[in-house]
């Protein structure tokens, strides 16, 4: 095998595992959440701080807001993650994790002199776990995997 057809399947392997492996991160969210029973956000989203802390605080405050943003997290981390780990749909599928994680992003940004309430896993300053999953996620865009190892594949004969 030719060094550039190694580099590729190399390229290709890491790849597909980086894509399964942010699935596997966003459907065990999305489930360990369905299956709690009573989960919400209303927490994370009273404890926003940053340029678009009143939206998330409104949000919390608005039961009927509430229940829509706890549904639609859930399912969407759920379904987004089954998605990216089965190569199936994977455009939408990494249009809506970019779209959840800029959302966490912004609800919860790493700015200086924010403290938040609830325990964070570490101490960040600009540059968090949600915004490097969302650049993991672009590069996914620019380097698209499931057109050949996922269910995509067998998906493009009929779309």
């Amino acid at each position: 095998m030719n060094t550039e057809k190694r580099y590729a399947l190399s390229e290709l392997i890491v790849l597909v595992a980086l894509r399964v492996a942010i699935g596997w991160h966003f459907m065990y969210e999305g489930v360990s959440k369905l299956l709690q029973g009573n989960w919400t956000a209303y927490a994370f989203l009273m404890d926003s701080r940053g340029w678009f802390s009143g939206l998330f605080r409104s949000l919390a405050g608005s039961p009927t807001a509430l229940a829509i943003t706890d549904q639609l997290n859930m399912w969407g981390l759920t379904l987004i993650g089954f998605a990216l780990i089965t190569g199936t749909f994977t455009k939408f599928a990494k249009a809506g994790a970019v779209v959840l994680l800029l959302f966490y992003f912004a609800a919860q940004p790493p700015l200086m002199m924010a403290e938040y309430l609830l325990p964070a896993e570490g101490t960040y300053l600009w540059v968090n776990k949600n915004l490097i999953e969302m650049l993991a996620v672009a590069v996914l865009f620019v380097f698209p995997t499931a057109h050949i190892i996922g269910v995509d594949r067998l998906l493009k004969k009929f779309i």
